[in-house]
C-alpha cells in the first residue's frame, strides 16, 4: 500500500518512514488547527508533568553528557578517525575551525544575546543573590553562557559524534538507527529502527520549527517598533510564510552553493553586528568584564551543571534549562551530521575539543558584549531593558530595544532584521536536507519534492502553534517542544553506550597488564617458629621479599629490592648491557644472577646499569 503511493507520488526514500514521519507532522496541524485549546492544554499538562517530575532527567543528562565526552576526548579512543583510518581531512584546519565556528552562532544569539543576562541580572535565580547587583551580573553571564553556549555544544556533539563514526567509520546509513546497529543489528532496517529514525525526523521538524517561530516573533516586534506593523498572529504567519517559501525557493532552484555562501555572508554581517555594539558601547567596560565573567563562569560550572532549583522549587528550571536542553536535542541530529560530516579524517579528541571550545568561546564574547551592553544601559543610561524583558514579559522585543541605545538605529536595527531571516531560510533549507537524507537512507542525489516537504512541514507546523496559542507564542513553543524533546533525550543516553560499545568492538580491548607475581613473607621469627613444627608448611612462604621467578615483566625499568638470585645465561646479561633494560636502579644496589649454559660460573654480581660483572 505504502509502496504503491510512494510510487504513483514519484518519491525514492524509505516509504514506511517517511510517511509515518509525515503522517504525525499533518495529524498535529489538523488537530491543532480543529482542537487548538485541547491540544494545546494537552501539551501543557504534559509539559508541566515533565518540568516537574523528570526535569532533573534533562539536567543530570547534559552532566553525563559532559563526562561521557571528557572521557573520549582523553581516552584511548581519542585517537581513532572519523572515517577510514588513512582518511585524510578534507578542510584545512583554519576552514574546518571556520565552518564549525559558523554551525554554532545562529538566530539564537540574537534573540536571547541582550534577553536572558537581562533578564537573571533582574531576577537571580539562585538564593541569596540580590537582584541587579554585581553578583547577579556576573551569574547572569554565567547562565546565559551555559544556556546558550557550552551545554548547547555538549548535546549536539553526542549525536555528532554517533553520526560521525557510524555513517562514515561504519559505513551505515545516515540515520539515528545506525547508532543502534551494535545493539540491533540488521534490526535497524525493521520496525525498531524505523521508529527511531520517525522519532528523530519527527523531532527535527518541531525543533527548527520552534527556532522559526521563535524568530517570527523577533521579526514582529522588530517591525512593530520601527514601523508601527501590529503584533499578531497571522503577521506572524505571514513572515513564517515568507521565510519558508524562500526556503523552499532554495530547494527548487538547487541554491546549496549560494545558501552556503549566504549563510557565511550572513556570519560575517552577525560578527560585524557584534564589533559594531562592541565598538560604539561601553568598549572597557564590555572587555574587562567578557574575561572576568569567563573566571567567573568556569568558577560556577559545576554548579550550574547539577542546578534543579530543588530547594525553592520555582519552576524556572523547567522556563529555563529544560526548555534549552530540549529544544537543542531535537534539533541535534541535524546539526550533529553536518558537523561529522565536515570532520571526516579528523580523531574524535580534535572532534570534541574543536566542536565544543569554539562555537563557546564565540558565545562567551557575543554574551559578553550584548549582556554587559545591556547591564550598561540599564544602569548607567537610563534604559528600560528590564521594564520591557522582565515585567512586560516581551522577550522578542529586547533586542530592539537593546539597539535603539547606539548610533544609527533604523539602519542597524535593518541589518538585524535581516540576519534573522537569512538565518531562519537557511537553516530550513539545510533541515529539509538532512531530514530528507535521514529518511532516504543516504546523501545521493533525491527527488526535489521530498525536500520541498520538509521544508513546508516546518512551516505549518510553526505557523499552526502561534496560530493557535495566540498571545502565549512563546509558552506554546516552550510545552511543545519539551514533550516532543523527551524520547530524544532518552535515545542519547543509550546513543553513549553505543558508541562506546562500537569502539570496543572495533578497536578491540588492551591485554591484561603483565606483573611480577610475589610469594607470601612472613616476619622470620614466624617462619622459624613453623618452620620446627612443620617444614612443608613454609613450602610456599618467605622470610624475605622474592618475586616468582618467570613472571619478570618483559622490559624492566628498575629491579626490585630483593637480593634474590635470578638465573641468566651469557647472552642475556650482554642484551642487559646493550640495551640497559634493567638501567635506572638505584647505583648502589645490585641484581644477583646465577650464569647457566655453557659457560656457567658459580655466581657473578652484576651492576643492573653496566651489566658487567662485579668483582670480589
Amino acid at each position: 500500500m505504502l509502496y504503491k503511493i510512494h510510487d504513483k507520488l514519484g518519491l525514492r526514500t524509505s516509504p514506511s518512514i517517511f510517511f509515518i514521519s509525515a503522517g504525525f507532522v499533518i495529524l498535529f496541524t489538523v488537530a491543532m488547527a480543529i482542537f487548538p485549546t485541547p491540544v494545546g492544554n494537552a501539551f501543557g499538562v504534559m509539559s508541566d508533568f515533565i518540568i516537574k517530575y523528570l526535569g532533573w532527567f534533562y539536567v543530570l543528562g547534559v552532566a553525563i553528557f559532559a563526562i561521557f565526552l571528557l572521557y573520549m576526548a582523553a581516552s584511548r579512543f581519542g585517537r581513532i578517525k572519523i572515517g577510514d583510518d588513512d582518511a585524510e581531512p578534507e578542510y584545512s584546519g583554519l576552514a574546518w575551525f571556520g565552518m564549525m565556528f559558523a554551525a554554532g552562532v545562529g538566530a539564537v544569539l540574537l534573540f536571547w544575546g541582550a534577553a536572558e543576562p537581562i533578564t537573571h541580572y533582574a531576577n537571580p535565580p539562585y538564593e541569596g543573590v540580590e537582584p541587579q547587583s554585581h553578583q547577579a551580573m556576573m551569574e547572569a553571564l554565567s547562565i546565559a553562557n551555559w544556556h546558550i553556549g557550552l551545554g548547547v555544544w555538549i548535546i549536539l556533539i553526542v549525536p555528532g559524534l554517533a553520526f560521525g563514526y557510524f555513517t562514515y567509520k561504519r559505513k551505515l546509513p545516515p540515520r539515528v538507527s545506525s547508532v543502534f546497529q551494535p545493539l540491533l543489528g540488521e534490526g535497524i532496517h525493521g520496525p525498531i529502527g524505523k521508529a527511531i529514525d520517525s522519532i528523530a525526523i519527527i523531532s527535527t521538524v518541531f525543533g527548527i520549527a520552534v527556532s522559526v517561530g521563535l524568530g517570527a516573533l523577533q521579526i514582529n516586534s522588530g517591525i512593530n517598533i520601527m514601523y508601527g506593523v501590529p503584533i499578531g498572529g497571522w503577521v506572524q504567519a505571514g513572515i513564517i510564510a515568507v521565510i519558508t517559501a524562500a526556503g523552499v525557493t532554495s530547494v527548487v532552484a538547487g541554491m546549496d552553493k549560494g545558501v552556503k555562501m549566504i549563510s557565511y555572508v550572513n556570519i560575517l554581517m552577525a560578527i560585524a553586528l557584534m564589533l559594531f555594539i562592541l565598538m560604539t558601547g561601553a568598549s572597557r567596560y564590555i572587555i574587562t568584564g567578557t574575561i572576568e565573567s569567563a573566571g567567573y563562569f568556569f568558577q560556577k560550572l559545576p554548579a550550574m551543571m547539577f542546578f534543579n532549583d530543588a530547594l525553592n522549587d520555582t519552576g524556572w528550571i523547567g522556563t529555563w534549562t529544560v526548555f534549552y536542553w530540549a529544544w537543542t536535542v531535537t534539533w541535534a541530529p541535524f546539526v550533529g551530521l553536518f558537523v561529522a560530516k565536515i570532520s571526516q579524517g579528523r580523531t574524535i579528541r580534535q572532534f570534541i575539543v574543536a566542536a565544543i571550545s569554539g562555537p563557546s568561546a564565540f558565545t562567551m564574547v557575543w554574551i559578553g558584549v550584548f549582556g554587559l551592553s545591556a547591564f550598561h544601559i540599564q544602569e548607567q543610561e537610563g534604559g528600560h531593558l528590564i521594564e520591557t524583558v522582565v515585567d512586560e514579559g516581551d522577550i522578542p522585543a529586547a533586542l530592539f530595544e537593546f539597539l535603539a541605545h547606539f548610533p544609527a538605529y533604523q539602519l542597524v536595527a535593518a541589518v538585524a532584521l535581516i540576519v534573522i531571516t537569512l538565518f531562519f531560510v537557511t537553516s530550513i533549507d539545510s533541515a529539509a536536507l538532512v531530514m530528507d537524507a535521514m529518511a532516504n537512507g543516504h546523501e545521493d542525489e533525491a527527488p526535489k519534492r521530498q525536500r520541498v516537504f520538509w521544508a513546508i512541514a516546518i512551516g505549518l507546523v510553526c505557523t499552526i502553534i502561534l496560530l493557535a496559542s495566540g498571545d502565549n507564542g512563546l509558552k506554546a513553543l516552550q510545552n511543545v517542544i519539551i514533550v516532543i524533546g523527551l524520547p530524544v533525550f532518552a535515545l542519547g543516553y543509550l546513543q553513549m553506550w553505543m558508541i562506546v560499545r562500537a569502539l570496543r568492538e572495533d578497536a578491540g580491548e588492551l591485554p591484561p597488564m603483565r606483573t611480577r607475581q610475589w610469594k607470601q613473607v612472613l616476619p622470620i621469627e614466624e617462619y622459624r617458629r613453623r618452620a620446627r613444627e612443620d617444614f612443608s608448611s613454609v613450602d610456599d612462604v618467605v622470610m624475605r621479599p622474592e618475586y616468582e621467578v618467570g613472571t619478570e615483566p618483559e622490559f624492566e625499568g628498575l629491579v626490585p629490592n630483593t637480593g634474590q638470585i635470578r638465573t641468566v645465561t651469557a647472552e642475556e646479561i650482554a642484551d642487559d648491557a646493550k640495551e640497559k633494560s634493567i638501567a635506572g636502579a638505584p647505583g648502589e644496589k645490585f641484581a644477583t644472577h646465577e650464569l647457566s649454559g655453557a659457560h656457567a660460573a658459580p655466581s657473578e654480581k652484576i651492576d643492573p646499569n653496566t651489566g658487567k660483572s662485579i668483582k670480589g
